[in-house]
């Protein structure tokens, strides 16, 4: 049997380092934040929507300068030709060839570019904050898998020591049943513990691998990497204004900042969609030379005049568009308190697991001590003769289960406390 359990913790180990063609990398949890924040897709694609959103106010403000393009035409046309169908424009064609130049000027649309200029701007800026919000979301994923990491590896070292503890035992009381000194129930009742024991060691061993998956996709790696994580230090004691870490998230909170540059964004473009109404004024302006044409042509051409067009009427088009956008409107503004709700809501309920993990800390530390003892005082009776292998066997599930619960503790008090600082706006 101890052969067996060698051989069984030996191959776990091989198959635990299977997958590491090098030394594991040492990485701390600041490193691995830096890392997800480079090399993570959610962060490049965000980046890379806010860069294309900064372009937008550049086009709509194009109008405001001068349109310049140029023009060559050449014509061939029977004698005496006429368009006679198919249009109401000259119907005079003359054979010809011409270069020109066209400038169209933009005067004014009596402010509804400008306020889809703003309209345009404010969306740039809530798409930069979309980036932070991504920064946050990414840095906090990476946070809760490095601390479950961590608790993965520490259950797998209670477990293994679980194993080593069980396989003793069992080489203990058959050795007793073999002197006649204890019953052959005893030695089932161990190898029963040894085998649950064994069993706690390999989903131990598959849950750290799985969490280094985990880690290793947050980190924004296609492969799964072998990483040796560094202990970080236990936070201070939780902060306990309530009211305090609410209003700091409604104010910082860069995806609730998103939401509200959005509501201003549309209303902005509620209002351009009111100036459709208004004219727009505008210019153009031609010249040219025609060193090829027909004998009633000139050889250069010049022209110039403004514009200036007024909606009549075009369907209940621009009534349409107008109320749409003003129903936009009001749909982010609802959008913001909605989001403004569930952020206080997920700050006191976030608030509410940390004070719950702290707490834990304590507990789970008696918790343990506790275990130790009864499981000291159950060995010691039971090398007495004074207990049975069943109080023993519990005493050693109380300990093993303590052991987790204590090594679980503090890396779930980690977690909450980088929930929280997400749900209070706590940007990297």
């Amino acid at each position: 049997m101890k052969l067996r359990v060698t051989i069984f913790l030996s191959t776990a180990a091989m198959l635990c380092s299977a997958g590491m063609a090098q030394t594991p990398q040492r990485l701390t949890l600041k490193e691995a934040e830096n890392i997800a924040l480079q090399n993570h897709p959610q962060v490049s694609s965000a980046q890379f929507a806010a860069l294309a959103a900064g372009q937008v106010p550049t086009e709509v403000r194009s109008v405001y300068f001068p349109q310049i393009f140029g023009n060559m035409t050449g014509v061939v046309a029977d004698h005496d030709s006429r368009i006679t169908a198919g249009g109401l424009n000259n119907p005079i064609i003359y054979s010809r060839y011409a270069d020109g130049v066209t400038l169209s000027q933009f005067i004014t649309d009596f402010g509804r570019t400008a306020r889809l200029t703003e309209s345009t701007q404010l969306h740039a800026r809530a798409q930069q904050q979309n980036v932070q919000a991504t920064r946050a979301e990414v840095v906090l994923q990476v946070d809760r898998l490095y601390y479950s990491a961590l608790r993965a590896r520490a259950v797998l070292e209670v477990a293994r020591q679980t194993v080593q503890a069980r396989q003793l035992l069992v080489d203990q009381v058959t050795a007793l049943a073999n002197s006649k000194l204890k019953s052959a129930l005893d030695v089932s009742f161990a190898k029963v513990n040894l085998s649950d024991a064994q069993l706690l060691f390999v989903k131990a061993e598959n849950d750290v691998q799985a969490s280094y998956a985990q880690l290793s996709t947050a980190l924004g790696y296609r492969e799964q990497r072998e990483y040796q994580l560094v202990e970080e230090p236990l936070p201070a004691a939780p902060p306990g204004n309530e009211k305090a870490l609410v209003t700091q998230a409604l104010g910082e909170r860069p995806d609730l900042s998103d939401l509200r540059l959005e509501q201003d964004s549309a209303a902005q473009f509620a209002k351009a969609e009111k100036d459709l109404w208004f004219p727009t004024v505008s210019s153009l302006w031609t010249a040219g030379v025609t060193p090829a044409h027909a004998a009633n042509l000139s050889d250069h051409y010049a022209a110039g005049g403004v514009n200036v067009n007024f909606p009549i009427f075009n369907g209940h088009l621009f009534g349409a568009r107008r109320a749409e956008a003003n129903f936009k409107a009001q749909a982010a503004q609802e959008k913001v308190r909605s989001a403004e709700n569930q952020i206080a809501r997920d700050v006191r309920l976030a608030l509410l697991n940390t004070n719950t993990a702290y707490q834990r800390l304590e507990l789970t530390a008696e918790l343990l001590s506790q275990a130790a003892q009864a499981l000291e005082l159950a060995q010691a009776r039971y090398n007495l003769g004074l207990g049975s292998i069943v109080e023993l066997s519990q005493a050693q599930l109380n300990n093993t289960a303590a052991q987790i619960e204590q090594s679980s503790a503090k890396y779930e008090y980690q977690m909450q406390r980088a929930v929280l600082d997400y749900e209070i706006g706590v940007v990297p």
